[in-house]
C-alpha cells in the first residue's frame, strides 16, 4: 500500500514537470519580450518622418521647436539614422515650424 502512495507521487510530480517544462520550451508565444527591431524610417506605422538630425543634440533642438510649436512628435532611431516622425495631419504644419527655425 506504501509503495503505491509513494509511485503515485512520484508520477504526480513527474507530470506537473513535464506540464512546465513543456510550457518553457513550447513553441507557443513567449513571456519574454524580444529586443526591439531597429527599421527603416517608413516602417513606423501612420508616422511621417520630418527631420532626419544628425545627432542627439540637433534632435533635441528640432524636438523642442515642435513642441513649442504645440506638435505632437517622436524621435525614432531607424536604421537610416535619426528621425523626427509626427503624424500624418501635423506634417505641413511640423515641416513649417522646422523651416522657421
Amino acid at each position: 500500500m506504501r509503495a503505491l502512495g509513494t509511485m503515485l507521487i512520484s508520477l504526480a510530480v513527474l507530470g506537473v514537470l513535464i506540464l512546465l517544462l513543456r510550457w518553457t520550451y513550447g513553441t507557443g508565444k513567449s513571456l519574454v519580450a524580444r529586443p526591439p527591431r531597429t527599421g527603416a524610417p517608413q516602417e513606423y506605422g501612420l508616422l511621417v518622418p520630418v527631420a532626419a538630425p544628425a545627432d542627439a543634440a540637433e534632435a533635441e533642438r528640432l524636438a523642442a521647436l515642435l513642441t513649442a510649436a504645440g506638435l505632437r512628435h517622436t524621435l525614432v532611431s531607424t536604421s537610416e539614422g535619426l528621425r523626427l516622425m509626427v503624424w500624418p495631419a501635423d506634417e505641413q504644419a511640423a515641416r513649417e515650424a522646422l523651416r522657421q527655425s
